[in-house]
């Protein structure tokens, strides 16, 4: 992996974040806001579940950096930024206003995007292809309450491993790629989605959902899958030149950013 520059703001022509999951314990919202400040883009692209607003229906969190994650975003959308909110599942209830405006950002079901060197993307948050999501939503409600259990242990686990000198693991990493249900449902997903940008004629589709950064071909599609704010807080970049990476921001010290301190640091993890 390679480190990228922080003397000065990382300018690229387009950036994608997906599963930020505002009101929720386990977002990372000082890291989202680390990397919203060093980053100047001429589009940003918001592909669902930013607000998790099924997480919120059980009891109210909202700190903050929360409130300031949505106040960067709509500070630069005011200052010419184009900002596109495709929503997710767990923000479904802004769906209702798709093809309105609001503070500026555009809210839209999906999106065609058209790279710099003339590849057409569809982004799309994803649920819409998860079985689970779309024919068991109660199960999906069941899984996402596991889910919130899974990081706040991990939290728990972290905070041991921290004193004792040792770096920040996943644990819900970990079990997404060693357990074979979890690593085929992953597999499936990417798949699905693949067939169904390659039916609609694009070059590629961007997604996120699943929490699973990555950016590769299938049967011809470029996928690309935004990651989250959750655990591996990563984002999807294009160049200038109409690449497109896949960026994990961290920090030198997993303390200092819940402190809130600026020393996130980007690293270009695959193109």
């Amino acid at each position: 992996m390679k480190n990228i520059s922080r003397l000065g703001p990382l300018r690229v022509q387009t950036v994608w974040i997906s599963d930020v999951h505002l009101g929720f314990r386990g977002c990372s919202a000082e890291m989202l806001l680390d990397f919203l400040h060093h980053t100047e883009c001429e589009t940003l692209y918001l592909v669902g579940d930013i607000v998790d607003v099924w997480n919120m229906k059980r009891g109210l969190y909202w700190p903050q950096a929360h409130n300031n994650v949505i106040r960067t975003i709509l500070g630069k959308a005011k200052r010419g930024t184009r900002v596109v909110f495709v929503p997710g599942n767990h923000d479904e209830v802004f769906r209702d206003h798709a093809g309105t405006h609001f503070g500026n950002v555009e809210i839209l079901e999906e999106v065609i995007h058209e790279t710099r060197d003339g590849r057409r993307f569809l982004i799309v948050h994803g649920d819409e292809f998860d079985g689970v999501v779309t024919c068991h939503p109660w199960l999906a409600k069941l899984g996402s309450h596991a889910y919130d259990w899974l990081l706040a242990s991990n939290r728990y686990l972290n905070i041991v491993r921290r004193r004792l000198g040792m770096g920040y693991w996943s644990l819900a990493g970990f079990l997404k790629r060693k357990v074979k249900n979890a690593v085929s449902y992953i597999g499936g997903f990417e798949e699905a989605v693949a067939r169904d940008a390659k039916r609609r004629g694009v070059d590629g589709v961007v997604c996120g959902h699943i929490h699973h950064a990555e950016i590769r071909d299938i049967h011809g599609i470029r996928y690309h899958n935004c990651g989250d704010w959750v655990e591996s807080n990563t984002a999807l970049i294009e160049r200038f030149d109409g690449s497109v990476e896949l960026v994990h921001w961290v920090t030198s010290d997993v303390a200092s950013a819940e402190a809130g301190e600026k020393t996130g640091k980007a690293i270009r993890l695959t193109g």
